[in-house]
């Protein structure tokens, strides 16, 4: 039977103009992020609110692999909690993460333009049409 090892990261942060949370999600050695915007800053009880009651509806990135990059968990409990402890005083998301949230963004970027392309060329066949169509109207009518 294989073992899957499956771990949860919320960090809220302040970017400058608005409280931000990052979801970090690490399954099956795969790494995927949710961004989400609070505007004003989150009590405790909103976020718990928000993992418990909306977390279904949280739209994480497509999973990206992790590699070396993820600690083997330590046996340790001692070990495990300085490294909880160390976790604790980093500030802000991992650089994987970023990563990650900067690749969905350019990819729904790429979507969007292709969809764009695909609509004015639509739209550019239809004017080429209707043009024909009224160019044998007229011509049928002399």
């Amino acid at each position: 039977m294989r073992k899957i090892g499956a771990s949860t990261t919320c960090t809220v942060c302040h970017d400058g103009q608005f409280w931000v949370g990052t979801f970090e999600r690490v399954e099956d050695e795969k790494l995927s992020v949710c961004r989400i915007v609070f505007g004003a800053e989150p009590s405790n009880e909103e976020v718990q609110q928000l993992v418990c009651k909306r977390w279904n509806r949280l739209r994480f990135t497509r999973a990206v692999a992790l590699g070396d990059a993820a600690p083997k968990p330590a046996a340790n409990p001692k070990r495990r909690q300085r490294e909880a402890a160390r976790e604790l005083k980093q500030h802000g998301p991992s650089t994987k993460a970023q990563q990650a949230l900067s690749e969905e963004r350019e990819a729904l970027a790429r979507q969007r333009k292709a969809e764009g392309r695909k609509m004015r060329e639509q739209e550019k066949q239809e004017r080429f049409e209707q043009r024909q169509q009224k160019r044998k109207q007229k011509h049928r009518g002399k």
